[in-house]
């Protein structure tokens, strides 16, 4: 095995209780689960009463640009926080994080119209930006690789109680209280999960000092944050273009945003990431493709049920609650098969699962089909989002050098939301293009939801680069074994 290998399965002592809740790790995992279940009680609310809030503040132009406009924000601070834990604390840029969360809440809640909310939404996703990577990299340092699959798995589940509770709890709030209390009733949450879970990353110790690499690296922090700019313009430009809705300013945004975009991603992102170069590269990437998939359909749900089958918000947020709880089945399954099958498999079918179900969600767009069959539908599009989500994270921690699990942890969180924003957006230009032609945007969401199974379905295609190939026989003499992927 390599000496890399080496490092990376032996910087962690074995510990005498092989869990998750032993004295020295409990702190982590509580403090941990908990702002994940803050963030999931935010992201599901926001979900089940936009078309609500677009009914009342008007733009349902817009609609699109209220999750963009979350993830633009989140690109930057994935990479702000991303180069910097790898020297330094934890403790300090959650705080900032979660205080930048708290902000774009409370604007939010007030918010006039919804360029204001956009606006606010922008702010969230500066803070929630910087959660993902210090979250992977607290795993990474503090749990030996063979917790790490249950550490995951155990983060899915903070999504259960949320998967059931919020969206029927935000249903009910935005229809007796109003869709703003939806939005200042998470802020008292803040505080308490910030106590929490500082505490518990305070203690989470810094990469091994690298003194010769230091003063490359510090230049290296200062171009990340004009580079993490550079990647929200264009992507900012590209979805501006598509929901432009005239031909010259889409060719000029389009034009203009693909290679700032694309320039400053390759510098921001392991080199190769763009072209699928095994293995590292291809999981970054595949991160962001499985997620522009699932999310350039998952945040336009309760706009097909609401506006277009009629449901009410509390019915249409059934089929979020069942998939996020068999979002978290799927990880389990993850989990407790990580010691016999391979990452790379897990990536693999759940790919190919949850194309699946998103394709049969579409029958939902169809007035003739009861719209119950967007429950099991799209419940089997969360399994299979369970199956790949956390592997692709698996394998980046597994390929990455431990004093580079910050900057590979921050452009996997990268790929992860800038896929999300690319999906929403794409999704909500094409359903705004419907509803300016059509004045409904059911022919919108079959062209988007379409658009977004092609990409998944190229990224099926592209698992194969996280296969890692037997070792070549040489003179007889068997290469040194190395770890599945």
């Amino acid at each position: 095995m390599s000496s890399a290998h080496d490092l990376r399965r032996h910087d962690h002592p074995a510990p005498a209780s092989d869990s998750l809740w032993s004295p020295d790790r409990r702190a982590l995992t509580i403090g941990l689960v908990l702002t994940i279940t803050l963030v999931a009680f935010e992201a599901l609310a926001v979900s089940t009463v936009m078309p609500t809030v677009a009914r009342e503040l008007g733009g349902l132009e817009l609609y699109g640009w209220v999750f963009s406009a979350f993830f633009l924000g989140s690109l930057i601070g994935i990479v702000i926080v991303g180069g910097a834990i790898d020297r330094r604390g934890l403790a300090l840029p959650f705080a900032i994080g979660l205080g930048l969360f708290g902000i774009g809440l409370l604007v939010g809640g007030l918010a006039p119209s919804m360029p204001v909310l956009v606006g606010a939404r922008f702010v969230q996703g500066l803070g929630a930006g910087t959660i993902p990577p210090i979250a992977y990299v607290a795993i990474g340092r503090s749990l030996p690789e063979r917790l790490r699959p249950r550490m995951f798995a155990t983060m899915s589940t903070a999504w259960i109680l949320p998967g059931v509770l919020g969206p029927a709890i935000a249903a009910t709030v935005g229809q007796t209280l109003g869709w703003r209390y939806v939005f200042l009733g998470l802020l008292p949450l803040i505080g308490l999960a910030g106590a929490l879970t500082l505490g518990a990353l305070r203690a989470v110790v810094t990469a091994p000092a690298n003194r010769a690499a230091e003063a490359g690296a510090s230049a290296a922090d200062r171009a990340r944050l004009p580079l993490a700019i550079l990647v929200a313009v264009g992507a900012g430009l590209v979805t501006l273009g598509l929901t432009s809705g005239e031909p010259i300013p889409t060719v000029l945004l389009i034009g203009l945003g693909l290679p700032i975009g694309i320039h400053a991603l390759r510098r921001l992102t392991p080199a190769g990431t763009l072209r699928a170069r095994p293995i590292l590269p291809a999981a970054i990437l595949l991160r962001g493709i499985l997620t522009f998939m699932f999310f350039g359909v998952d945040v336009f749900v309760p706009l097909a049920l609401v506006e277009w089958r009629g449901l009410s918000l509390t019915e249409s947020g059934i089929a979020l609650t069942v998939a996020t709880v068999v979002w978290t089945a799927g990880s389990w399954v993850q989990a407790r098969g990580a010691t016999r099958w391979s990452s790379y498999r897990f990536v693999q079918a759940g790919f190919a699962v949850a194309l699946i179900g998103l394709a049969c969600f579409m029958l939902v767009l169809r007035q003739d089909v009861s719209w119950l069959v967007a429950i099991p539908t799209f419940a089997l599009a969360g399994f299979g989002m369970g199956l790949a989500y956390s592997p692709l994270a698996l394998i980046v921690l597994r390929e990455a050098t431990p004093e580079n699990h910050g900057s590979a942890s921050s452009a996997l969180s990268l790929t992860d939301s800038l896929g999300t924003a690319l999906g929403t957006g794409v999704a909500g230009a094409i359903i705004a293009a419907g509803v300016r032609a059509n004045g409904q945007p059911v022919p919108g969401l079959a062209i988007a939801f379409a658009v977004a199974l092609a990409v998944g379905f190229g990224g099926l295609l592209l698992t194969v680069r996280l296969h890692r190939r037997p070792a070549v026989l040489r003179a007889g003499v068997p290469a040194t074994a190395t770890p599945p992927t």
